[in-house]
Protein backbone atom coordinates (compact mmCIF):
# COMPACT_ATOMS: atom_id res chain seq x y z
CA UNK A 1 0.00 0.00 0.00
CA UNK A 2 2.73 2.06 0.81
CA UNK A 3 4.32 2.03 -2.43
CA UNK A 4 1.12 2.57 -3.92
CA UNK A 5 0.81 5.84 -2.31
CA UNK A 6 4.86 6.66 -3.07
CA UNK A 7 4.01 6.19 -6.92
CA UNK A 8 0.64 8.45 -6.69
CA UNK A 9 2.80 11.05 -5.21
CA UNK A 10 5.87 10.46 -7.69
CA UNK A 11 3.24 10.98 -10.46
CA UNK A 12 1.23 14.11 -9.60
CA UNK A 13 5.02 15.71 -9.10
CA UNK A 14 5.99 14.84 -12.93
CA UNK A 15 2.48 16.12 -13.89
CA UNK A 16 2.93 19.46 -11.89
CA UNK A 17 6.25 19.61 -13.57
CA UNK A 18 5.06 19.65 -17.06
CA UNK A 19 1.87 21.71 -16.82
CA UNK A 20 3.92 25.25 -16.68
CA UNK A 21 6.03 23.93 -19.75
CA UNK A 22 2.64 22.63 -21.78
CA UNK A 23 0.73 25.73 -20.45
CA UNK A 24 3.16 27.94 -21.58
CA UNK A 25 1.22 30.39 -24.21
CA UNK A 26 2.85 30.96 -27.59
CA UNK A 27 5.41 33.76 -28.29
CA UNK A 28 4.29 37.23 -28.52
CA UNK A 29 6.86 39.49 -29.95
CA UNK A 30 7.04 43.80 -28.85
CA UNK A 31 4.79 45.23 -30.84
CA UNK A 32 4.86 48.38 -33.20
CA UNK A 33 2.82 51.48 -33.19
CA UNK A 34 0.72 50.22 -35.86
CA UNK A 35 0.13 47.01 -33.94
CA UNK A 36 2.37 44.65 -35.79
CA UNK A 37 5.31 42.67 -34.48
CA UNK A 38 8.74 44.82 -34.23
CA UNK A 39 11.46 43.31 -36.40
CA UNK A 40 13.46 46.66 -36.06
CA UNK A 41 17.21 45.25 -35.19
CA UNK A 42 20.51 44.35 -36.37
CA UNK A 43 20.17 40.37 -37.11
CA UNK A 44 22.38 37.63 -38.67
CA UNK A 45 22.42 33.85 -39.49
CA UNK A 46 24.93 32.09 -37.95
CA UNK A 47 25.04 28.98 -39.91
CA UNK A 48 27.64 27.31 -43.26
CA UNK A 49 24.79 28.23 -45.82
CA UNK A 50 26.53 30.80 -47.69
CA UNK A 51 29.14 28.45 -48.20
CA UNK A 52 26.86 25.29 -49.38
CA UNK A 53 23.15 25.36 -49.04
CA UNK A 54 23.20 21.25 -48.24
CA UNK A 55 24.16 19.44 -45.95
CA UNK A 56 28.12 19.43 -46.52
CA UNK A 57 31.57 17.78 -44.80
CA UNK A 58 34.54 20.12 -44.49
CA UNK A 59 36.73 20.57 -47.26
CA UNK A 60 39.41 22.49 -48.95
CA UNK A 61 38.83 26.45 -50.16
CA UNK A 62 38.87 27.88 -53.07
CA UNK A 63 42.57 28.55 -52.88
CA UNK A 64 44.89 25.70 -51.98
CA UNK A 65 47.75 28.22 -50.78
CA UNK A 66 45.54 30.00 -48.22
CA UNK A 67 45.34 26.44 -46.24
CA UNK A 68 42.53 26.43 -43.61
CA UNK A 69 42.03 30.30 -43.95
CA UNK A 70 39.62 29.52 -46.87
CA UNK A 71 39.01 25.83 -45.80
CA UNK A 72 34.83 25.04 -46.16
CA UNK A 73 33.04 24.77 -42.63
CA UNK A 74 30.96 21.66 -42.51
CA UNK A 75 27.46 22.50 -42.55
CA UNK A 76 23.79 20.91 -41.49
CA UNK A 77 22.25 22.22 -44.12
CA UNK A 78 19.13 24.42 -45.04
CA UNK A 79 17.25 22.82 -47.77
CA UNK A 80 14.17 21.23 -46.37
CA UNK A 81 14.38 17.76 -47.28
CA UNK A 82 18.18 18.23 -48.24
CA UNK A 83 17.56 17.72 -52.21
CA UNK A 84 17.25 20.89 -54.06
CA UNK A 85 15.00 19.57 -57.41
CA UNK A 86 16.98 20.72 -60.63
CA UNK A 87 16.36 19.77 -64.09
CA UNK A 88 18.96 18.10 -65.77
CA UNK A 89 20.47 20.71 -68.06
CA UNK A 90 20.48 23.12 -64.69
CA UNK A 91 21.93 20.28 -62.76
CA UNK A 92 25.13 20.21 -65.23
CA UNK A 93 25.25 23.71 -64.98
CA UNK A 94 25.24 23.49 -60.94
CA UNK A 95 27.97 21.44 -61.37
CA UNK A 96 30.40 23.53 -63.99
CA UNK A 97 29.51 26.70 -61.84
CA UNK A 98 30.90 24.82 -58.73
CA UNK A 99 34.20 23.68 -60.34
CA UNK A 100 35.05 26.71 -61.34
CA UNK A 101 33.39 28.71 -58.24
CA UNK A 102 36.45 30.85 -58.13
CA UNK A 103 36.63 32.50 -61.02
CA UNK A 104 32.44 32.35 -61.34
CA UNK A 105 30.88 32.80 -57.89
CA UNK A 106 29.35 36.79 -57.74
CA UNK A 107 30.68 37.41 -54.20
CA UNK A 108 34.35 37.15 -55.38
CA UNK A 109 33.54 40.17 -57.84
CA UNK A 110 31.36 41.42 -55.09
CA UNK A 111 28.48 41.76 -56.95
CA UNK A 112 25.38 42.03 -55.16
CA UNK A 113 23.88 38.97 -53.40
CA UNK A 114 20.47 38.93 -54.18
CA UNK A 115 18.05 37.78 -52.30
CA UNK A 116 17.91 34.96 -50.00
CA UNK A 117 21.39 35.46 -50.29
CA UNK A 118 21.94 38.14 -48.65
CA UNK A 119 20.15 37.46 -45.51
CA UNK A 120 22.38 34.26 -45.10
CA UNK A 121 26.55 35.87 -45.88
CA UNK A 122 28.24 35.99 -42.83
CA UNK A 123 27.08 39.99 -42.35
CA UNK A 124 24.87 40.88 -40.38
CA UNK A 125 22.07 43.37 -41.74
CA UNK A 126 19.56 45.92 -40.08
CA UNK A 127 15.48 45.86 -40.38
CA UNK A 128 14.36 49.34 -40.05
CA UNK A 129 9.91 49.14 -39.93
CA UNK A 130 7.94 51.66 -41.00
CA UNK A 131 4.05 51.09 -41.68
CA UNK A 132 4.42 52.10 -45.96
CA UNK A 133 8.46 50.48 -46.04
CA UNK A 134 10.51 47.84 -44.59
CA UNK A 135 14.37 49.16 -45.14
CA UNK A 136 17.14 46.34 -44.91
CA UNK A 137 20.60 47.69 -45.03
CA UNK A 138 23.16 44.61 -45.30
CA UNK A 139 26.75 45.11 -44.32
CA UNK A 140 27.96 43.31 -47.05
CA UNK A 141 28.77 45.51 -50.45
CA UNK A 142 26.67 48.35 -48.63
CA UNK A 143 23.48 46.58 -50.57
CA UNK A 144 19.64 47.85 -49.63
CA UNK A 145 16.38 47.35 -50.60
CA UNK A 146 13.23 48.43 -49.52
CA UNK A 147 9.83 46.28 -49.17
CA UNK A 148 7.14 47.72 -50.48
CA UNK A 149 4.09 47.25 -47.77
CA UNK A 150 1.28 48.99 -49.62
CA UNK A 151 -0.54 47.98 -52.65
CA UNK A 152 1.60 45.51 -54.53
CA UNK A 153 3.77 47.24 -58.01
CA UNK A 154 5.72 45.94 -60.56
CA UNK A 155 9.60 46.20 -60.85
CA UNK A 156 10.46 48.69 -63.53
CA UNK A 157 13.49 46.39 -64.71
CA UNK A 158 15.70 43.70 -63.33
CA UNK A 159 18.08 43.98 -60.50
CA UNK A 160 20.66 42.50 -58.20
CA UNK A 161 18.16 42.42 -55.31
CA UNK A 162 15.57 42.27 -57.24
CA UNK A 163 11.44 43.85 -56.70
CA UNK A 164 9.98 43.28 -53.25
CA UNK A 165 6.03 43.39 -52.02
CA UNK A 166 4.98 42.75 -48.47
CA UNK A 167 2.12 41.95 -46.56
CA UNK A 168 1.11 40.61 -42.61
CA UNK A 169 -0.29 37.55 -42.24
CA UNK A 170 -0.87 37.14 -38.39
CA UNK A 171 2.39 37.81 -36.99
CA UNK A 172 4.69 37.01 -40.12
CA UNK A 173 5.97 38.88 -42.52
CA UNK A 174 5.58 37.82 -46.12
CA UNK A 175 7.83 38.81 -49.08
CA UNK A 176 7.40 38.06 -53.02
CA UNK A 177 10.72 38.97 -54.01
CA UNK A 178 10.68 38.95 -58.18
CA UNK A 179 12.36 41.04 -60.71
CA UNK A 180 15.59 39.62 -60.08
CA UNK A 181 18.74 39.10 -62.74
CA UNK A 182 19.97 35.98 -63.17
CA UNK A 183 23.81 36.89 -62.24
CA UNK A 184 23.46 36.13 -58.60
CA UNK A 185 23.94 32.90 -56.93
CA UNK A 186 22.17 30.95 -53.78
CA UNK A 187 25.98 30.13 -52.10
CA UNK A 188 29.50 29.65 -53.23
CA UNK A 189 28.92 25.48 -54.48
CA UNK A 190 27.46 27.20 -57.36
CA UNK A 191 23.82 26.42 -56.49
CA UNK A 192 22.11 29.33 -59.19
CA UNK A 193 18.80 29.94 -60.88
CA UNK A 194 17.30 32.22 -64.06
CA UNK A 195 15.53 35.25 -64.25
CA UNK A 196 12.43 33.72 -63.62
CA UNK A 197 13.00 33.34 -60.07
CA UNK A 198 10.36 34.47 -57.36
CA UNK A 199 11.14 34.40 -53.83
CA UNK A 200 8.55 34.15 -50.87
CA UNK A 201 10.53 35.02 -48.16
CA UNK A 202 8.79 34.46 -44.19
CA UNK A 203 10.16 36.42 -41.34
CA UNK A 204 8.52 35.36 -37.95
CA UNK A 205 9.92 36.46 -34.31
CA UNK A 206 10.24 33.58 -32.00
CA UNK A 207 11.96 35.31 -29.30
CA UNK A 208 13.39 37.87 -28.02
CA UNK A 209 16.75 37.54 -29.88
CA UNK A 210 15.23 34.94 -32.42
CA UNK A 211 14.01 35.01 -35.72
CA UNK A 212 12.62 32.11 -37.87
CA UNK A 213 13.60 32.85 -41.57
CA UNK A 214 11.70 30.94 -44.06
CA UNK A 215 12.15 31.31 -48.13
CA UNK A 216 10.44 29.50 -51.22
CA UNK A 217 12.50 29.06 -54.31
CA UNK A 218 10.35 28.85 -57.52
CA UNK A 219 11.86 28.91 -60.90
CA UNK A 220 10.46 26.67 -63.52
CA UNK A 221 13.27 27.27 -65.62
CA UNK A 222 16.19 25.90 -63.09
CA UNK A 223 14.07 23.52 -60.88
CA UNK A 224 11.20 20.88 -61.18
CA UNK A 225 9.23 21.97 -58.49
CA UNK A 226 9.88 24.72 -55.64
CA UNK A 227 11.80 24.04 -52.65
CA UNK A 228 12.58 25.88 -49.70
CA UNK A 229 15.53 27.06 -46.96
CA UNK A 230 14.33 27.37 -43.49
CA UNK A 231 16.64 28.77 -40.75
CA UNK A 232 16.42 30.68 -37.41
CA UNK A 233 18.23 34.62 -37.49
CA UNK A 234 20.00 35.93 -34.31
CA UNK A 235 19.44 39.67 -33.19
CA UNK A 236 22.51 41.54 -32.20
CA UNK A 237 22.48 42.58 -28.58
CA UNK A 238 25.97 44.30 -27.59
CA UNK A 239 25.31 48.23 -26.19
CA UNK A 240 26.78 49.35 -29.48
CA UNK A 241 25.56 47.12 -32.06
CA UNK A 242 26.14 48.04 -35.15
CA UNK A 243 26.37 48.05 -38.92
CA UNK A 244 30.04 48.45 -40.03
CA UNK A 245 31.37 49.13 -43.65
CA UNK A 246 31.75 46.45 -45.69
CA UNK A 247 32.70 48.34 -49.20
CA UNK A 248 34.36 45.20 -51.32
CA UNK A 249 34.42 47.16 -54.52
CA UNK A 250 38.03 48.40 -53.82
CA UNK A 251 39.31 44.65 -52.86
CA UNK A 252 38.30 43.63 -55.76
CA UNK A 253 40.05 46.51 -58.56
CA UNK A 254 42.77 44.21 -59.03
CA UNK A 255 41.19 41.33 -60.11
CA UNK A 256 38.83 43.05 -62.12
CA UNK A 257 40.64 45.46 -64.17
CA UNK A 258 44.22 44.93 -63.49
CA UNK A 259 44.41 43.14 -66.82
CA UNK A 260 43.25 46.10 -68.61
CA UNK A 261 46.20 48.86 -66.70
CA UNK A 262 48.53 50.23 -69.40
CA UNK A 263 51.39 48.94 -69.23
CA UNK A 264 54.62 51.06 -69.14
CA UNK A 265 56.89 51.16 -72.87
CA UNK A 266 60.30 49.47 -72.48
CA UNK A 267 62.84 52.44 -72.74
Amino acid sequence: MRNGFLWAGVTALLTLAVLPAAAQAPYRAPRTGDGHPNLNGIWQALNTANWDLQGHAAGMGRVAALGTEDAIPPGLGVVEGEDIPYLPAALAKRNENRANRLKLDPEVKCYLPGVPRANYMPYPFQIVQSQKNIMIAYEYAGAVRVINMEKPTKPPADSWMGWSNGRWEGDTLVVDVIGQNEDTWFDRSGNYHSDELHVTERFTRTGDVTMNYEATIEDPKTFSKPWKINMPLYRHVEKNAQLLEFKCVEFVEELLYGPLRKQPKNP
